[in-house]
Protein backbone atom coordinates (compact mmCIF):
# COMPACT_ATOMS: atom_id res chain seq x y z
CA UNK A 1 0.00 0.00 0.00
CA UNK A 2 2.76 2.31 0.79
CA UNK A 3 4.27 1.70 -2.51
CA UNK A 4 1.62 2.62 -4.63
CA UNK A 5 1.41 5.68 -3.03
CA UNK A 6 4.87 6.75 -2.99
CA UNK A 7 4.48 6.04 -6.45
CA UNK A 8 1.67 8.18 -7.19
CA UNK A 9 3.16 11.10 -4.95
CA UNK A 10 6.33 10.78 -7.49
CA UNK A 11 3.92 10.84 -10.96
CA UNK A 12 2.15 14.28 -9.41
CA UNK A 13 5.51 15.79 -8.15
CA UNK A 14 7.59 14.94 -11.38
CA UNK A 15 5.48 14.69 -14.46
CA UNK A 16 2.29 16.71 -13.20
CA UNK A 17 4.29 19.53 -11.81
CA UNK A 18 1.75 19.27 -8.59
CA UNK A 19 2.57 22.04 -5.94
CA UNK A 20 4.64 20.96 -3.15
CA UNK A 21 1.66 21.23 -0.44
CA UNK A 22 -0.66 19.43 -2.96
CA UNK A 23 1.43 16.03 -3.25
CA UNK A 24 2.24 16.20 0.73
CA UNK A 25 -1.58 16.76 1.21
CA UNK A 26 -2.11 13.87 -0.88
CA UNK A 27 0.14 11.70 1.06
CA UNK A 28 -0.99 12.56 4.64
CA UNK A 29 -4.66 11.32 3.26
CA UNK A 30 -3.88 8.58 1.72
CA UNK A 31 -1.63 7.41 5.16
CA UNK A 32 -4.31 8.63 7.06
CA UNK A 33 -6.88 6.12 4.76
CA UNK A 34 -4.87 2.78 4.81
CA UNK A 35 -4.66 3.12 8.67
CA UNK A 36 -8.27 3.05 9.05
CA UNK A 37 -8.60 -0.02 6.95
CA UNK A 38 -5.26 -1.85 8.50
CA UNK A 39 -6.20 -0.73 12.06
CA UNK A 40 -9.62 -2.61 11.44
CA UNK A 41 -8.47 -5.18 9.25
CA UNK A 42 -10.44 -4.18 6.88
CA UNK A 43 -7.49 -4.40 3.95
CA UNK A 44 -4.33 -5.50 3.47
CA UNK A 45 -3.59 -4.02 0.02
CA UNK A 46 -5.63 -1.58 -1.76
CA UNK A 47 -7.10 -4.06 -4.22
CA UNK A 48 -9.10 -5.94 -1.09
CA UNK A 49 -10.22 -1.79 -0.07
CA UNK A 50 -14.30 -2.29 -0.63
CA UNK A 51 -16.74 0.54 -1.25
CA UNK A 52 -18.31 -0.12 1.45
CA UNK A 53 -14.67 0.31 3.31
CA UNK A 54 -14.39 3.65 1.92
CA UNK A 55 -17.88 5.07 3.63
CA UNK A 56 -16.69 3.89 6.75
CA UNK A 57 -13.91 5.98 6.68
CA UNK A 58 -15.89 9.04 5.14
CA UNK A 59 -18.34 8.10 8.02
CA UNK A 60 -15.65 8.25 10.59
CA UNK A 61 -13.67 11.30 9.27
CA UNK A 62 -17.78 13.34 9.90
CA UNK A 63 -17.97 11.53 13.48
CA UNK A 64 -14.92 13.16 14.54
CA UNK A 65 -16.12 16.40 13.05
CA UNK A 66 -13.66 16.63 10.01
CA UNK A 67 -15.03 19.94 7.67
CA UNK A 68 -16.83 18.75 4.74
CA UNK A 69 -13.73 20.12 2.46
CA UNK A 70 -11.07 17.92 4.29
CA UNK A 71 -13.58 14.87 3.84
CA UNK A 72 -13.84 15.86 0.43
CA UNK A 73 -10.07 16.22 -0.31
CA UNK A 74 -9.66 12.86 1.12
CA UNK A 75 -12.02 11.36 -1.24
CA UNK A 76 -10.23 13.40 -4.02
CA UNK A 77 -6.84 11.47 -3.19
CA UNK A 78 -8.32 8.37 -2.74
CA UNK A 79 -9.65 8.66 -6.44
CA UNK A 80 -6.90 9.89 -7.95
CA UNK A 81 -4.66 6.70 -6.38
CA UNK A 82 -7.36 4.67 -7.95
CA UNK A 83 -7.08 6.11 -11.47
CA UNK A 84 -3.32 6.03 -11.21
CA UNK A 85 -3.37 2.23 -10.29
CA UNK A 86 -6.04 1.29 -12.72
CA UNK A 87 -4.22 3.32 -15.51
CA UNK A 88 -1.13 1.04 -15.12
CA UNK A 89 -3.15 -2.62 -14.47
CA UNK A 90 -1.91 -2.40 -10.55
CA UNK A 91 -5.34 -2.50 -9.58
CA UNK A 92 -8.41 -3.85 -10.96
CA UNK A 93 -11.04 -1.93 -9.64
CA UNK A 94 -11.99 1.30 -8.04
CA UNK A 95 -14.32 1.41 -4.65
CA UNK A 96 -14.68 4.87 -4.94
CA UNK A 97 -16.92 5.59 -7.98
CA UNK A 98 -20.61 6.25 -7.26
CA UNK A 99 -19.72 7.77 -4.03
CA UNK A 100 -20.29 11.83 -3.79
CA UNK A 101 -18.40 14.19 -1.51
CA UNK A 102 -20.19 15.95 0.78
CA UNK A 103 -22.25 18.71 -0.59
CA UNK A 104 -19.77 21.74 -0.26
CA UNK A 105 -21.63 25.02 2.01
CA UNK A 106 -21.04 28.15 -0.46
CA UNK A 107 -19.39 30.89 1.36
CA UNK A 108 -18.72 34.23 0.54
CA UNK A 109 -14.91 34.81 -0.07
CA UNK A 110 -13.40 37.25 3.03
CA UNK A 111 -12.35 40.66 1.74
CA UNK A 112 -11.42 44.06 2.16
CA UNK A 113 -12.83 47.47 1.12
CA UNK A 114 -10.65 50.26 -0.20
CA UNK A 115 -10.53 52.46 2.85
CA UNK A 116 -9.15 49.13 4.62
CA UNK A 117 -6.99 48.19 1.85
CA UNK A 118 -5.74 51.99 2.18
CA UNK A 119 -5.10 51.93 5.70
CA UNK A 120 -3.37 48.47 5.53
CA UNK A 121 -0.99 49.70 2.61
CA UNK A 122 -0.30 52.62 4.69
CA UNK A 123 0.73 50.17 8.13
CA UNK A 124 4.21 48.86 7.92
CA UNK A 125 6.90 51.67 9.27
CA UNK A 126 8.85 52.88 6.01
CA UNK A 127 11.63 53.34 7.97
CA UNK A 128 12.59 49.82 8.56
CA UNK A 129 13.74 46.89 6.25
CA UNK A 130 11.08 45.05 7.32
CA UNK A 131 8.81 47.86 7.15
CA UNK A 132 9.50 48.39 3.51
CA UNK A 133 9.37 45.06 2.61
CA UNK A 134 5.88 44.52 4.27
CA UNK A 135 4.72 47.33 1.81
CA UNK A 136 6.35 45.78 -0.78
CA UNK A 137 4.69 42.86 -0.28
CA UNK A 138 1.40 43.87 0.49
CA UNK A 139 0.80 46.40 -2.50
CA UNK A 140 2.44 43.45 -4.97
CA UNK A 141 -0.81 40.90 -3.61
CA UNK A 142 -3.24 43.74 -4.04
CA UNK A 143 -1.71 44.58 -7.31
CA UNK A 144 -1.52 41.06 -8.66
CA UNK A 145 -3.85 38.67 -7.08
CA UNK A 146 -1.04 36.10 -6.41
CA UNK A 147 -1.21 32.83 -4.10
CA UNK A 148 1.18 33.42 -0.98
CA UNK A 149 3.31 30.69 -2.58
CA UNK A 150 3.58 32.38 -6.06
CA UNK A 151 4.29 35.56 -3.92
CA UNK A 152 7.34 34.25 -1.92
CA UNK A 153 8.54 32.51 -5.35
CA UNK A 154 9.32 35.84 -6.85
CA UNK A 155 12.63 36.61 -7.53
CA UNK A 156 14.53 40.14 -7.50
CA UNK A 157 16.00 39.83 -11.11
CA UNK A 158 11.93 39.19 -12.00
CA UNK A 159 10.67 42.22 -9.96
CA UNK A 160 12.91 45.07 -10.73
CA UNK A 161 11.71 47.43 -12.77
CA UNK A 162 9.35 45.36 -13.87
CA UNK A 163 4.92 46.71 -14.74
CA UNK A 164 4.72 42.86 -15.58
CA UNK A 165 5.71 39.45 -14.37
CA UNK A 166 5.16 35.59 -15.47
CA UNK A 167 4.70 33.37 -12.58
CA UNK A 168 4.11 29.49 -12.57
CA UNK A 169 0.66 28.78 -10.87
CA UNK A 170 -1.17 25.86 -10.14
CA UNK A 171 -1.09 22.60 -12.01
CA UNK A 172 2.27 23.85 -13.84
CA UNK A 173 0.07 26.76 -15.37
CA UNK A 174 1.98 29.95 -16.45
CA UNK A 175 0.44 33.62 -16.39
CA UNK A 176 1.06 37.22 -16.82
CA UNK A 177 0.30 39.22 -14.01
CA UNK A 178 0.00 43.10 -13.85
CA UNK A 179 2.40 44.82 -10.78
CA UNK A 180 0.37 48.89 -10.71
CA UNK A 181 2.43 51.64 -10.31
CA UNK A 182 2.03 51.93 -6.61
CA UNK A 183 3.25 48.49 -6.69
CA UNK A 184 6.03 48.59 -8.70
CA UNK A 185 7.05 52.17 -6.34
CA UNK A 186 6.94 50.23 -3.49
CA UNK A 187 9.19 47.60 -4.53
CA UNK A 188 12.02 49.96 -6.03
CA UNK A 189 12.08 51.25 -2.74
CA UNK A 190 12.23 47.90 -1.00
CA UNK A 191 14.87 46.82 -3.51
CA UNK A 192 17.06 50.26 -3.17
CA UNK A 193 16.56 50.25 0.76
CA UNK A 194 15.48 47.54 2.39
CA UNK A 195 16.43 44.34 0.61
CA UNK A 196 20.06 45.01 0.84
CA UNK A 197 19.57 45.98 4.76
CA UNK A 198 17.99 42.37 5.55
CA UNK A 199 20.34 40.45 3.07
CA UNK A 200 23.44 41.83 4.89
CA UNK A 201 22.48 40.23 8.09
CA UNK A 202 22.69 36.51 6.01
CA UNK A 203 25.33 34.73 7.55
CA UNK A 204 26.19 33.09 4.40
CA UNK A 205 27.84 34.19 1.61
CA UNK A 206 25.70 33.37 -1.38
CA UNK A 207 23.17 36.07 -2.25
CA UNK A 208 19.50 35.08 -1.94
CA UNK A 209 17.78 35.51 -5.35
CA UNK A 210 14.14 35.63 -3.86
CA UNK A 211 13.00 39.00 -3.38
CA UNK A 212 11.21 38.77 -0.21
CA UNK A 213 13.44 37.95 2.46
CA UNK A 214 13.10 37.38 6.09
CA UNK A 215 14.27 38.68 9.55
CA UNK A 216 17.59 37.17 9.09
CA UNK A 217 18.35 37.59 4.88
CA UNK A 218 16.89 34.16 3.98
CA UNK A 219 14.04 33.52 1.60
CA UNK A 220 10.44 34.17 3.22
CA UNK A 221 8.48 31.50 3.87
CA UNK A 222 4.71 30.84 2.87
CA UNK A 223 4.01 31.09 6.55
CA UNK A 224 6.30 33.97 7.20
CA UNK A 225 4.27 36.32 4.67
CA UNK A 226 0.84 35.29 6.04
CA UNK A 227 2.24 36.54 9.74
CA UNK A 228 3.40 39.90 8.15
CA UNK A 229 -0.24 40.36 6.37
CA UNK A 230 -2.40 39.16 9.19
CA UNK A 231 0.31 41.46 11.89
CA UNK A 232 -0.58 44.92 9.85
CA UNK A 233 -4.32 43.84 8.84
CA UNK A 234 -4.97 43.26 13.03
CA UNK A 235 -3.05 46.56 13.25
CA UNK A 236 -4.95 48.77 10.56
CA UNK A 237 -8.53 47.14 10.22
CA UNK A 238 -9.03 45.30 13.69
CA UNK A 239 -9.87 42.17 12.20
CA UNK A 240 -8.82 38.74 12.75
CA UNK A 241 -7.95 35.84 10.35
CA UNK A 242 -7.27 37.89 7.59
CA UNK A 243 -3.94 36.46 5.39
CA UNK A 244 -2.63 36.89 2.00
CA UNK A 245 -5.85 35.03 0.37
CA UNK A 246 -7.85 37.32 1.43
CA UNK A 247 -5.85 40.05 -0.33
CA UNK A 248 -6.16 37.72 -3.39
CA UNK A 249 -10.13 38.03 -2.47
CA UNK A 250 -10.16 41.26 -2.51
CA UNK A 251 -8.23 42.16 -5.79
CA UNK A 252 -10.56 40.06 -7.39
CA UNK A 253 -14.00 41.59 -5.88
CA UNK A 254 -12.78 45.03 -6.85
CA UNK A 255 -11.79 44.61 -10.29
CA UNK A 256 -15.70 43.12 -11.07
CA UNK A 257 -17.25 45.63 -8.97
CA UNK A 258 -15.11 48.43 -11.03
CA UNK A 259 -16.37 46.45 -14.27
CA UNK A 260 -14.11 44.35 -15.32
CA UNK A 261 -14.47 41.31 -17.81
CA UNK A 262 -15.06 38.06 -15.74
CA UNK A 263 -12.63 35.93 -17.90
CA UNK A 264 -9.90 38.80 -17.72
CA UNK A 265 -9.93 38.08 -13.99
CA UNK A 266 -9.98 34.43 -14.26
CA UNK A 267 -6.35 34.81 -16.34
CA UNK A 268 -5.83 37.29 -14.16
CA UNK A 269 -6.02 34.66 -11.01
CA UNK A 270 -5.04 31.41 -12.96
CA UNK A 271 -8.28 29.80 -12.42
CA UNK A 272 -8.48 26.88 -14.82
CA UNK A 273 -11.83 27.21 -14.54
CA UNK A 274 -14.19 30.16 -15.13
CA UNK A 275 -16.59 28.47 -12.03
CA UNK A 276 -13.49 29.20 -9.68
CA UNK A 277 -14.04 32.42 -10.33
CA UNK A 278 -17.65 33.09 -10.55
CA UNK A 279 -17.55 32.93 -6.59
CA UNK A 280 -16.40 36.29 -6.63
CA UNK A 281 -19.70 37.79 -8.59
CA UNK A 282 -21.00 38.74 -4.97
CA UNK A 283 -22.38 41.86 -4.66
CA UNK A 284 -20.87 43.94 -1.40
CA UNK A 285 -23.45 45.13 1.14
CA UNK A 286 -22.69 48.49 0.25
CA UNK A 287 -23.17 48.17 -3.45
CA UNK A 288 -25.95 46.59 -2.80
CA UNK A 289 -27.57 50.02 -0.97
CA UNK A 290 -26.03 52.07 -3.91
CA UNK A 291 -28.15 49.92 -6.09
CA UNK A 292 -31.00 50.23 -4.05
CA UNK A 293 -30.54 53.91 -3.76
CA UNK A 294 -30.34 54.73 -7.23
CA UNK A 295 -33.34 52.18 -8.17
CA UNK A 296 -35.93 51.52 -5.51
CA UNK A 297 -39.16 54.34 -6.34
CA UNK A 298 -39.55 54.88 -2.28
CA UNK A 299 -35.58 54.56 -1.87
CA UNK A 300 -35.43 58.25 -0.43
Amino acid sequence: MDRLIDELLTEMREARGAAARTVTGYGKDLQQCMQFVRERRLARSWVEVKPAHVRRFLADLHERDYARTSIARKLSALRALYRYGKARGKLSSDPTIGIRAPRQRRRLPRFLYPEEVEKLLAAPDGSTPLGLRDRALLETLYSTGLRVSELVSLTAAQCEGASEVRVMGKGGRERLVVLGRPAQGAIERYLEEGRPRLLARRKEEAEEERLFLNVRGGRLSDRGARRAVQRHVLRACAQHNIGPHALRHTFATHLLEAGADLRAVQELLGHASLSSTQIYTHVTRRRLREVYDQAHPRAE
